[in-house]
């Protein structure tokens, strides 16, 4: 085509203007190829979204972590746009899945607020709308890679020697490989579908019967459930990422070929307790086996950009990372700090509180073209909004039943790098009593403390609350020698603008304020959020 338009333009007798018509038709050819930005899909991108496990706000190079390394982690922010403000919708592992996969928050549900473990059916409604559902409906290929720990089936306790549906497919996804529970909670094997890999009706899984699976420090529940002894010997702890890698490398190979976009939801097991990572990341941090377990993470992450490049889609795919919540003060966690390392940088609290470092997590983006690269944005946003902003991507409108309290993100992703999207967000910690209202820069807490963990010694594996102080260096106005003090106030109110530490409750200040924000969640509770609900 260029050499077509050239050679007339060299060989007609035009008008200038006409010379200048050919001008511009030349430049459009040699600019066509610049400006294709979805050559693989049209006008959709692929999506991929890397759900880190128990990530803080302090483990990730870029957030400045000085312990660890995570070369590729930062490596996306250079290329994309990194959130100062990102929150998890909830500070407990299954509830922040639930939040990211309806777009709901999870206090609707009405009885999520802790883990989901071995016995517990399916707690999403196959007939809710989902995020895979949204990206189906757009012509996507989907597929959930790793922990998936949000239930199997509608029977208590679950039949582990059955079909296991409704699950991941009744959902809205094509396929499913990973870990049922999580990684320190049997059982211990990997689910392929709607089965165990490797079950043999021959010998299937007994409860109350000693699992035949490595044995590692923060790993429980091996005798909870047993049997299917060829199953158990497929997990490998320490192979876990190795193995969830491989698989998201092949179906992003397979994927790749074909003419329509795809989906990937990939929940790392990875870094949740026990620390186990490959032999090769053994000692290769600064903090422990904390550290090398999320320095395998970074690798983890670095392969399936790998993939992506490799395979010709990486300028067509949107890649997000973050985390299901803030970093956990485990044993694993404790040794890290004993280092020097800093879980959650310098916010109040860990994993299960409703403090920052329960569920400000790192966020970043990545979309050639369309998300500036290298920049910062301070916008309030959260994995509930993935939702909302995968429909966005796909070309969907959600009803107002569906996604009630996920926001698009699209114009904090791509537009200047304050652009607001949120103004308030409810968030869960582990106890309810300490829901959690953010409104602009004031955070308020219904109750005294996190909400999260509250063991009281150190080397205890659910150690935290007000007696982790003096072991950690934070400090609060309410906490004094690891105690609550004597006529504290009963709620919590903090202007994350002056104070982001938390290090003050100012709520005896403000007392208007707090009754404002606490009328706000309560009326959140009984009624939608997001815009297109309206």
């Amino acid at each position: 085509m260029f050499l077509f338009v050239l050679m007339k333009l060299m060989q007609a007798k035009l008008s200038i203007m006409n010379r200048m018509g050919y001008v511009y038709l030349l430049f459009c050819c040699i600019s066509l190829p610049i400006l294709e930005v979805h050559p693989a899909s049209g006008s959709k991108p692929n999506i991929v979204i890397f759900f880190a496990d128990d990530v803080g706000y302090g483990d990730v190079g870029c957030y400045g972590a000085t312990h660890i390394s995570t070369p590729n982690i930062d490596r996306l922010a250079n290329q994309g746009r990194r959130f100062t403000d990102a929150h998890s919708a909830s500070a407990v592992c299954s509830p922040s899945r639930y939040a990211l996969i309806t777009g709901r928050y999870p206090v609707r549900h009405g009885t999520l607020w802790s883990p989901i473990f071995l016995r517990r059916p399916l707690v999403i409604d196959p007939d809710r709308k989902t995020i895979a559902d949204v990206a189906k409906a757009g012509g996507y290929a989907t597929t959930c890679i790793g922990k998936w720990h949000l239930g199997f089936g509608t029977k208590t306790p679950t039949v582990w020697n059955a079909e296991l549906k409704p699950g991941p497919l009744e959902l809205g996804f094509d396929s499913f490989f990973g870990i049922p529970v999580v990684n320190s909670h049997p059982p211990f094997v990997f689910i392929e579908n709607h089965r165990v890999l490797g079950w043999d009706p021959e010998d299937p899984f007994v409860y109350k019967k000693t699992a035949k699976t490595r044995i590692f420090d923060e790993k429980f529940g091996i005798n909870e459930i047993g049997g299917a002894d060829a199953a158990h010997a497929l997990y490998d702890d320490e192979q876990v990422g190795t193995e969830l890698v491989k698989r998201a490398d092949d179906w992003i190979s397979e994927q790749s070929k074909k003419d329509h976009p795809f989906f990937l939801y990939f929940a790392s097991h990875a870094i949740h307790h026990p620390f186990t990572p490959a032999p090769r990341w053994k000692g290769s941090s600064k903090a422990g086996p904390y550290g090398d377990f999320m320095q395998e993470l970074d690798w983890m992450l670095g392969e399936i950009m790998r993939s992506l490049k490799e395979n010709g889609v990486d300028d067509n795919t949107i890649l997000i990372f973050t985390s299901d919540n803030g970093g956990m003060l485990n044993r694993g966690g404790q040794e890290a700090i004993r280092r020097g390392h800093r879980l959650n940088g310098e916010m109040l609290g860990f994993k299960f509180d409703a403090w920052e470092g329960g569920h400000r997590v790192p966020f970043i983006a990545k979309w050639p073209g369309h998300i500036p690269s290298g920049t910062t944005s301070d916008a309030l946003v959260s994995n509930i909004d993935l939702m909302a902003t995968v429909a966005a991507v796909s070309g969907q409108t959600l009803k107002a039943d569906e996604g009630p309290d996920s926001f698009n993100l699209l114009p904090a992703l791509t537009g200047k790098e304050h652009t607001p999207v949120r103004d308030h967000l409810l968030i869960a910690p582990a106890r309810e009593s300490n829901l959690s209202l953010r409104k602009g820069d004031w955070m308020y807490i219904n109750a005294q403390a996190g909400g999260g963990f509250g063991a009281k010694k150190v080397g205890e594996h659910a150690f935290g609350g007000p007696a982790a102080f003096p072991f950690t260096g934070n400090k609060n106005s309410d906490i004094q020698d690891g105690k609550i003090i004597e006529g504290a106030p009963k709620t919590q109110l903090y202007h994350l603008g002056r104070d982001p530490r938390q290090s003050t409750n100012v709520i005896r200040d403000y007392p208007e304020v707090a009754k404002q924000l606490k009328a706000e969640m309560i009326q959140i509770r009984s009624q939608s959020t997001a815009p297109h609900t309206r």
